[in-house]
This record gives C-alpha cells, sequence and structure tokens, in this order.
C-alpha cells in the first residue's frame, strides 16, 4: 500500500527515472539516457517502491520487466509527465524558429493527404524545430480532449458544439463522384443515371447516414448504397475494378485520382461539406497554439 505522507513529500524526479525505466526496461539504459549512474537509478526506484508500497519492477535476465501494478499504472504517470512537459513548453512567448514544442493535432485520416504535406513544407521553413503528431479525433470526448489537453487542435466537418469550445471555419468543398476508367457513366452522369447506380459509401461510424446521404435525404432523395467501409483508400480501390460510385469531398478526391480512376461532377446540387477548426477556450491567447491556428489559415487559403 502507499505511503500516503511520503507521497505528499514525493520528488518528482523519482517519476523520471520511473518512466525512463519502463521505457528501457534495463538500468544501465536507463543511467545513459538520464546522463546519471547506475547506482542513482537503483536508489531513485527504491524510494519509489518504498513510498508506493510495490516492487514496480522484476529483473529477469537482463531486463527489469513493470509488475502487474506497474504496468497498470505506467500509462497514465507517462501520459500526465508528458501533459506537464508540454505544459511547461507553453510558458512565455512562443518562438517559432527556437522552438522544440510538439503540437497534438486531432484529424480525420482522410484530411491527412490534403493537410499534412503542406504543414510540414511551412513548419520546415517557419519553424524548423517543431514536431507535431496526427491523432484521431473522437467527435464524443472532443470537448474532454482538448480541455485536458490530450489534443492542442481539432479539424473535422461542422459539428454541433459550443462553449467552451470554439470553432472556425477554414473552408467549404464540394462532392464530386469518383468512377472507374471508362465507366459507362464516366462521360454522362446525370441525375436519374446518378440515383440508379450502386454506390459505395464511407463512414467510419457502424451505422447511420453518411454526410452526403443526410444531404440527399433533405431533398427527399435517396441512393443505393450496395457496400460501406470505413476508408476512402479501400473505396477507391474498390471503385476501380466496378462500376460502383464513390461520392466524396473534392479535396480527399483530388489525392484518390490514379489512372484507374475518374472524377465526374456530382448531377445534383447539395451543400458544401465544411472543415471547421476547434480549440479549448482555456488556449485561446496561448500565443503557440494562436501561432498554428493562422498557420492552418494559411494552409487553406492557399
Amino acid at each position: 500500500m502507499a505511503d500516503v505522507h511520503a507521497l505528499k513529500k514525493l520528488d518528482l524526479n523519482l517519476l523520471k527515472v520511473f518512466e525512463s525505466l519502463y521505457v528501457e526496461q534495463n538500468m544501465t539504459r536507463t543511467a545513459d539516457a538520464l546522463h546519471i549512474t547506475p547506482s542513482a537509478v537503483s536508489h531513485s526506484i527504491k524510494r519509489l517502491r518504498e513510498c508506493l508500497g510495490d516492487p514496480l519492477f522484476q529483473r529477469s535476465n537482463n531486463r527489469m520487466l513493470p509488475t502487474p501494478a506497474c504496468q497498470r499504472m505506467a500509462p497514465l504517470i507517462i501520459d500526465n509527465l508528458t501533459r506537464l512537459r508540454q505544459i511547461m513548453q507553453h510558458w512565455g512567448e512562443f518562438q517559432p524558429l527556437t522552438s522544440e514544442h510538439h503540437f497534438r493535432i486531432g484529424m480525420h485520416y482522410a484530411l491527412e493527404p490534403s493537410i499534412l504535406p503542406a504543414l510540414t513544407e511551412r513548419l520546415a521553413l517557419l519553424a524548423p524545430k517543431v514536431t507535431f503528431s496526427s491523432v484521431r479525433v473522437d467527435r464524443i470526448t472532443l470537448t474532454r480532449d482538448l480541455g485536458a489537453g490530450h489534443i492542442d487542435l481539432a479539424l473535422d466537418v461542422a459539428l454541433p458544439i459550443k462553449s467552451p469550445v470554439l470553432h472556425q471555419k477554414l473552408i467549404d468543398d464540394e462532392f464530386c463522384v469518383l468512377v472507374r476508367k471508362n465507366h459507362p457513366l464516366g462521360e454522362s452522369l446525370t441525375k436519374d443515371a446518378y440515383f440508379n447506380a450502386e454506390h459505395i459509401g464511407v463512414s467510419n461510424r457502424s451505422s447511420g447516414a453518411s454526410v452526403e446521404d443526410l444531404l440527399f435525404q433533405q431533398q427527399g432523395l435517396s441512393r443505393k448504397v450496395v457496400i460501406r467501409c470505413q476508408n476512402y483508400y479501400s473505396a477507391k480501390g474498390m471503385v476501380a475494378c466496378s462500376n460502383h460510385l464513390l461520392t466524396v469531398p473534392r479535396r480527399i478526391a483530388e489525392h484518390l485520382k490514379q489512372d484507374d480512376v475518374q472524377l465526374v461532377s456530382l448531377p445534383v446540387n447539395i451543400a458544401d461539406i465544411s472543415t471547421h477548426l476547434y480549440w479549448h477556450k482555456n488556449t485561446e491567447q496561448d500565443s503557440a497554439l494562436s501561432w498554428l491556428r493562422a498557420l492552418f489559415d494559411g494552409i487553406f487559403i492557399n
């Protein structure tokens, strides 16, 4: 059992040693990574063991393997240490040219091809030491993830969301249709032909209408979706070897277009799909995130 009184006086440097040993699973490599002696590593882990009332690690040959309790708690501890470092990085004015800041950006995978290359190019020029991770957006926990700092910003379609999450529209994108090369409807896709055809739908949800189907329903229209998958790239592969149609935002379609498929205009007018940028109001004045939001503005404008 953990020593409550000892925990109140816990030296946070012990957690840094704990984190490194959990990752390295070796005393010597941990000592090298932290630029201390193996003896100092051993002493730190001993102190932490006494505080927490658990062996934490057990020696197996040359490896230090975590105990079940350590295995359960270590990811939480490491995640909070990471967040603490990120908070400290926000301290003071953000200097793009010298900052080593790491951004975590929530983004649907389908947006990555049209966003990440441009983002990487601008960072290389304006903030060469800055790094980033693109991670999955969970719409259910978006407010909590932004508030807890698990992600710094998010890009997604227009969502019914309110304060404390703020947002701005970055761009509107029209829908188009992806068909195989030499498709019989490739040169003459009419509204009737479109709704008589068989379609591939893309959604990462297990059920429910896609965005474009919701827009069709508003006009009393419906199409026949015979295949539903989670990935536009998988859908594109199926389109290339069938007569199925794939309706997709044009920015995404441009990155799917290859020799075996072609783009044609959607023969019915529906609303464009919007991409929005989301952030938590607590970070509104943060200089690093303000800079990043402006950077995304430039990516979509250009």
